[in-house]
């Protein structure tokens, strides 16, 4: 994996800003320029042997992470990558490298070994989930005994 951004680049040459550390991108270009080197040359790859008998041959896969993307493109933390997020003209970039890590997940549903990838996504937010339609009729019948055996139906519904 290639070097990350250089964390001592000072983006904002004046020296001056709001508060806080500086900003590691001064526009959603140079982020999602950074994001893109990330996607083509930074993530990491996981080998695959497929095949059997003399068909057999080891398949590279990339794995790309939320954590991989963070360090990679200079921050220290996820929680630093999120809190571009919610600046109004980062928020599309941010957004569009999220989904398309969840989409690689997603993807990975598809084969043999899935419990990381469901993992992955239930810190996306994915839930399991079962929905039960029950909008036919229904009748509650009960039943009430006293101590001899004696019963006395009362259907409600």
């Amino acid at each position: 994996m290639p070097a990350p951004y250089n964390l001592t680049d000072n983006p904002n040459p004046s020296g001056k800003h709001p508060g806080g550390t500086n900003p590691i991108f001064k526009t959603p270009q140079d982020m999602q320029s950074a994001i893109d080197d990330y996607f083509q040359r930074g993530v990491k790859v996981k080998q695959v042997i497929v095949g059997k008998g003399d068909k057999k041959q080891v398949v590279e896969i990339p794995v790309p992470t939320i954590s991989g993307l963070c360090y990679y493109i200079g921050f220290d933390s996820r929680t630093s990558f999120y809190d571009y997020e919610k600046k109004p003209e980062f928020m599309h970039t941010v957004k569009k490298a999220r989904l398309f890590i969840e989409c690689e997940y997603e993807s990975m549903l598809q084969g043999n070994n899935v419990v990381g990838a469901i993992f992955a996504l239930k810190n996306m937010g994915w839930v399991d989930k079962q929905e039960i339609d029950s909008t036919g009729k229904m009748q509650i019948v009960v039943t009430y005994e006293d101590k001899k055996g004696n019963s006395d139906d009362q259907g409600e519904g």
